[in-house]
């Protein structure tokens, strides 16, 4: 249980797949403070089914058959055709959230497809796969609430011109990163 809830907390925090690994970039910068928490939730969603399934595919068929060169041509179709009826169900038991048009954001989110890849490189048993997977969304989640907040504090202030739309964009999410760097010393092994 100490190594699920460490690897949640390391997944989240200390190696978040958004600012340590720019993985995940381009929902973070095209997403909408409408949808964040949709975007949020669809994601961890997402990442913890494809994390999971694609780690339970890896584990017992493709390394028993001996196809670990196939693992690119597995973990694609497999989180591109979940994001469908995974936005219906969620869209179905929560619809106060606006999950309506989120389809080419999650495609794009490469996160999804890292998490697939590093859970099979890893290959440290599905329990570990499970807690990397919610680590991994819950820390995009939080990230992307981070980034929302910033840039609506961002809007009515006087910026310079050539620090305008994507130049402050990203340096907010340099400044994020290297304060995320501060949480390097939590976790001692």
């Amino acid at each position: 249980m100490t190594e699920f809830v460490l690897t949640l907390i390391s997944a989240a925090l200390l190696n978040n797949f958004v600012l340590h690994w720019p993985l995940g970039v381009d929902p973070l910068l095209a997403g909408s403070r409408r949808q964040v928490h949709a975007l949020g939730l669809a994601t961890l969603c997402l990442m913890v089914v494809v994390g999971v399934v694609g780690y339970a595919i890896w584990h017992w068929l493709l390394v028993p058959l001996q196809l670990q060169a196939l693992r690119l041509f597995v973990f694609v179709p497999l989180s591109v055709l979940l994001i469908g009826p995974l936005l219906k169900c969620l869209g179905r038991g929560l619809p106060k959230l606006p999950f309506d048009g989120l389809w080419p954001l999650l495609l794009g989110n490469a996160g999804v497809l890292g998490l697939a890849l590093i859970n099979a490189q890893n290959d440290q048993g599905l329990i570990h796969a499970m807690a990397l997977s919610l680590g991994a969304g819950l820390g995009f989640w939080l990230v992307l609430g981070l980034f929302s907040d910033l840039r609506e504090r961002t809007v009515g202030n006087d910026i310079p011109l050539p620090f305008r739309g994507l130049a402050i964009d990203l340096l907010g999410a340099g400044l994020m990163a290297v304060i995320f760097l501060g949480f390097s010393g939590l976790i001692k092994t």
